[in-house]
């Protein structure tokens, strides 16, 4: 047996003749329909995207919300344990108010780094917004 025909040569006729037996009317279905699965798969996967970075939104606003609960405290604490019993120590209320404030300022200097840190992780979609970009050369 031998090939003939352009299978021989090494190319392939199945879309041409397929383009010659399909009426325009089907071809142009397939081609709404391929479009369509197209747009639901880029919706999948921005909802992925999202849903992935609202984790990432989520875990940074609980470390601001931590660093919000720490200024909180500096306030309790300042007026309460710590000032009297540094108050005693140094002989003097005032000073020992402020290395209080001082101690719990830094906690929640850190907590907010941590929050911002997480919240710069944050990409959005990217890689949807990648392949959206590639729809319009791929109707070219």
């Amino acid at each position: 047996m031998t090939n003939t025909g352009a299978s021989a040569v090494g190319g392939d006729n199945g879309a041409e003749d397929k383009a010659a037996r399909t009426s325009l009317g089907t071809l142009l279905g397939e081609v709404m329909k391929d479009i369509s699965t197209l747009f639901r798969q880029e919706v999948a996967l921005a909802k992925a995207e999202v849903t992935d970075s609202g984790k990432k939104a989520g875990k940074g606003a609980g470390l601001f919300g931590g660093a919000g609960v720490a200024g909180h405290f500096v306030l309790l604490f300042l007026s309460i344990a710590l000032w009297w019993g540094l108050g005693d120590l140094i002989e003097s209320l005032g000073w020992s108010a402020v290395i209080v404030a001082v101690l719990w300022a830094i906690v929640a200097i850190i907590l907010a780094l941590q929050g911002k840190k997480e919240f710069q992780k944050i990409k959005g979609a990217p890689q949807t917004a990648e392949t959206i970009k590639e729809i319009p050369e791929t109707f070219k």
